[in-house]
């Protein structure tokens, strides 16, 4: 062993500063209007498709990545596909939001995710939602009624 790591103490934990109360800073109001539009606007897109359970998450206060989680369940992969691209005709071509990504649309899986950066689309199977289980997952998120917006 090399004297120069023989040598070396660990920090003391006092020493050793973890910034734990840290929080996001807040949206302009007209920036988080436009996402809570999009939110909403993508809620009540995948309720018309007969999506169960549809969820949405305010994440503004918990991290800067997004703003919105929108989380639905469809009862097949047919049914999570139309979702996904219904919402993608509402907020890129007729509102002019890009989507950034979108994963499991062309598999059999239990998951298809859509990202439009201030919104995140989750479109789960029963199976998928209740493994992944993002609402527990975000507990210290708050749900936005969106139905009554």
């Amino acid at each position: 062993m090399s004297s120069e790591l023989a040598d070396t103490t660990p920090p003391d934990e006092e020493t050793v500063d973890f910034d734990t109360e840290s929080t996001v800073a807040p949206r302009e109001d007209t920036v988080y209007a436009a996402s809570l539009d999009n939110a909403v606007s993508a809620a009540r897109c995948a309720d018309e498709l007969r999506a169960k359970d549809i969820v949405v998450l305010d994440l503004t206060p918990l991290t800067s990545i997004v703003d919105f989680f929108v989380i639905a369940t469809a009862t097949s992969q047919r049914q999570m596909n139309a979702i996904a691209d219904e919402v993608n005709r509402l907020l890129k071509q007729d509102r002019g939001n890009a989507r950034l990504n979108m994963e499991g649309y062309r598999t059999e899986g239990h998951w298809l995710l859509t990202d439009y950066g201030d919104v995140v689309v989750h479109v789960f199977t029963a199976e998928g939602r209740a493994l992944y289980d993002l609402e527990q997952l975000w507990a210290d998120a708050q749900r936005v009624e969106w139905a009554e917006q």
